[in-house]
Order: structure tokens, then C-alpha cells, then sequence
């Protein structure tokens, strides 16, 4: 009896060894086959190139990712590890190919757009004044320029995004809000957080967002006809949905706009 408890534990022992060699081997193929496709891609980059085409950089890369197979997430999660290391260091070129490479790896996860698209927007022309001098040092004008660049870079890779998340309300919200403190484009960001509304799923406050946009924009009374249409459809005991809220700013649009008494905006139920 002990002696083959003896002999399954070696056996046991041996499959785990085996695994874990299994293991080690595929994370070093996978290492190998991330530096074949980052070199290519690095330089790229380093040679000021306008954009980073993965997919059509050659036979060789592609080859690569196929390759990768199942592996293809576990390698898009190390490389987004590897890119936060670079981000610490404000090492832009090295930063837009990691993100660049973790959405051509892997594409599925709405999670890597997004926060690569606020890094673009946000953070890249933040690092290029800082690199240019400094706020002090750089005009407005240049200031203005680089944002406005860099939330365009954003933006592209936000439509990328979406023909593989057709479906995807934070990609459209996302858009909406670079066009609004980026590019500050009221009639983009209003049209985008419409297109956000109209998802299944979509959170109440995107249709509020719209509304402000529109009124900051000037366009007040499709601000007004845009939440009198809203406000019946929400759920009065929702409080995600703000009816209460809504109504408030049906009023004060109202007022605004100087809306006679007896036009203006009667809730269901309502009494005369």
C-alpha cells in the first residue's frame, strides 16, 4: 500500500513538472514572439513614422500573431503590463506601440480602447508640452494644437474600436467626451452621446449629457424638445434615471426660452 502511494505521488510529482515545464516553454515562445513583433513596430515608431500598421507590417508579424493563437490574451495582458512601465516614464513613442500592439493582439476587450484612447488624448499632449519646454515656456497656441492633435490620434482609434464593438455605449461615450473637453466641439459631442443613447444598455445620464451639450452649444430648444421627449420614459422610482432632475431642467429651459404658461411641458399624470 505505500508502496504504490509512493509510486502515484511520483507520478502526480512528475505530470506537475511536466506541466510546469509545458508552462515556462510557452511563455518563452511567447516572449520570443512579442520581440518579433515589437522590433519591427519600435522602429516604426522611432522613425517618426504617421501611424503604426500592424497588420499590414508583413508576412513575418503576422505570422507571428497567428502564431500566438490561444496565447493571444495572456500576451496582451503582459504587454499592457510592459506599457504602464513605459507610461510611468513618460516614454511616449514607447508607450503609443504598446498600445498600438495590445489592441492588434487582442482586440476583444473594450477595456484596452478606451484607456488607450484617454492616454492618447489626455496624456500624450500633456508629455509633448512638457517635452516642448513646458506650460510656462510653450504658447497657447502650440498648447492648443497638440491637445488638439493628440485627441484626433484619440479619436481615430476610438473608430477602429468600434468596428470591432459595433454595439459598445462606453466607446460612444468616450468619443463624446474627447469631442467636448478636447477638441471642445459641442455639436460632435452631442451627436455622439445621441448615437450613445440610442444602444441598448445605455445609462440614463448619457441622455442628460446631451442635453447640457446642446444648450452650452446654443441650440436650447432642441434641448428642450430633446428631454420633454425623454422625461415620459423614465422610471419615476429609478433614481439613475432623475426624472425629478430632467423636469428641473425642462424648467429652467423653459424659462429661457420664455415659454408662455399654458405651452409649457405637462408630465403624464399631471394634474391641469
Amino acid at each position: 500500500m505505500i508502496y504504490r502511494l509512493k509510486k502515484w505521488l511520483g507520478l502526480l510529482a512528475s505530470r506537475r513538472l511536466i506541466t510546469v515545464a509545458i508552462v515556462i516553454a510557452g511563455l518563452a515562445a511567447t516572449g520570443v514572439i512579442l520581440s518579433a513583433i515589437i522590433a519591427p513596430a519600435r522602429d516604426s515608431i522611432r522613425a517618426r513614422q504617421p501611424a503604426l500598421r500592424l497588420d499590414a507590417a508583413g508576412a513575418g508579424q503576422g505570422a507571428a500573431l497567428a502564431i500566438l493563437g490561444g496565447f493571444r490574451a495572456l500576451v496582451a495582458d503582459f504587454a499592457w503590463i510592459r506599457m504602464y512601465t513605459i507610461w510611468e516614464r513618460r516614454d511616449l513613442p514607447g508607450t503609443e506601440m504598446l498600445l498600438r500592439l495590445v489592441t492588434t493582439i487582442d482586440p476583444r476587450p473594450v477595456y484596452f480602447w478606451l484607456n488607450s484612447a484617454r492616454i492618447t488624448a489626455y496624456d500624450f499632449p500633456f508629455w509633448r508640452v512638457l517635452a516642448a519646454g513646458g506650460f510656462e515656456t510653450v504658447p497657447e497656441d502650440v498648447q492648443r494644437r497638440l491637445s488638439h492633435e493628440q485627441a484626433r490620434s484619440a479619436l481615430r482609434g476610438l473608430e477602429t474600436a468600434m468596428r470591432f464593438h459595433p454595439g459598445s455605449v462606453e466607446l460612444w461615450v468616450e468619443r463624446a467626451n474627447i469631442e467636448l473637453n478636447r477638441l471642445g466641439d459641442l455639436n460632435a459631442a452631442a451627436e455622439s452621446y445621441r448615437r450613445a443613447w440610442e444602444l441598448p444598455g445605455a445609462p440614463h445620464y448619457v441622455a442628460r449629457l446631451r442635453a447640457e451639450v446642446l444648450r452650452r452649444a446654443g441650440r436650447r430648444a432642441e434641448a428642450l424638445e430633446w428631454l420633454t421627449r425623454l422625461h415620459p420614459t423614465l422610471p419615476p422610482a429609478d433614481e439613475g434615471a432623475a426624472a425629478d432632475v430632467v423636469l428641473g431642467r425642462i424648467r429652467d429651459l423653459e424659462r429661457e426660452l420664455g415659454v408662455p404658461k399654458e405651452r409649457s411641458y405637462r408630465p403624464p399624470g399631471a394634474r391641469e
